[in-house]
């Protein structure tokens, strides 16, 4: 009897903007090739290093932490403009702002906000670790990151919003990546072939996926066509490359 070929374990963010690239999985797409979990950022990225999962669609800032990674696909959570979904959140204006909570599901905007607060606001605030329920202490000179699903949720709760991927747009000149398919071991040729078809016919299915999915805070096919950039693309690799180069010297 032939032995049952071993399924390759991958995690995914669990926020609104992952559901066009897991849309084809979702729907059956390489069942028997495949083993999923979801999470938010931080503990998919704890998964991959951890190596309790083979592939995860994952913040870029964990790439330095593991000994080996591979960028399997062509398709990552990026943005070229505002990505609306990964924001600082404010009562009043930057230059006023003394504290910054910090969200703890996600590392990479983490990184990104301390890249912004150093070089391209040059403000100094106490930064503040985030727990569950972090957003109503985002009052006064108390400022808060928020990423995914309740950042869309808080937009109209703050006079300020600053957009993150916008706000490192305005400073490089490049776009942002915010998490892309990394593999902590190497994956035949066949298997990622496959595994980015799969990735655009969800993209190709955009406007059905909207159709199904109530979410009365903001509108989705504006988040999936405008905000969120899915192609990684030559800029995109330059403005990773950047990001990675400028985290080194962030605490």
């Amino acid at each position: 009897m032939l032995q049952e070929e071993k399924k390759v374990i991958v995690a995914a963010v669990s926020y609104l903007n992952t559901k066009p690239l897991v849309y084809d999985f979702e729907n059956g797409a390489m069942s028997h090739l495949l083993e999923f979990t979801f999470d938010y950022p931080a503990n998919v990225a704890s998964m991959l290093i951890k190596g309790q999962v083979d592939l995860g669609l994952v913040p870029v800032a964990i790439i330095p932490q593991l000994a080996d990674s591979y960028i399997i696909s062509d398709y990552c959570i990026g943005a070229s403009k505002p990505v609306a979904s990964v924001c600082l959140f404010s009562e009043v204006p930057m230059h006023e702002i003394q504290q910054i909570i910090l969200d703890y599901q996600s590392r990479t905007s983490v990184a990104l906000l301390k890249v912004l607060v150093k070089e391209h606001w040059k403000i100094h605030p106490e930064f503040v670790n985030a727990d569950h329920d972090f957003e109503n202490n985002i009052k006064g000179t108390t400022a808060g990151l928020i990423i995914g699903d309740r950042a869309l949720i808080h937009r109209e709760k703050t006079a300020y919003v600053y957009d993150l991927a916008e706000e490192w747009q305005c400073m490089t000149g490049l776009p942002f990546v915010f998490a892309v398919w990394l593999a902590n071991k190497k994956l035949s040729a066949d298997f990622v072939s496959s595994f980015n078809r799969c990735l655009k016919n969800g993209l190709d299915n955009i406007d059905t996926l909207v159709a199904t999915t109530p979410f009365p805070y903001y509108d989705l096919s504006v988040y999936y066509k405008n905000n969120i950039d899915y192609l990684l693309d030559d800029s995109k690799r330059e403005g990773l490359k950047l990001f990675l180069e400028k985290i080194k010297t962030i605490d």
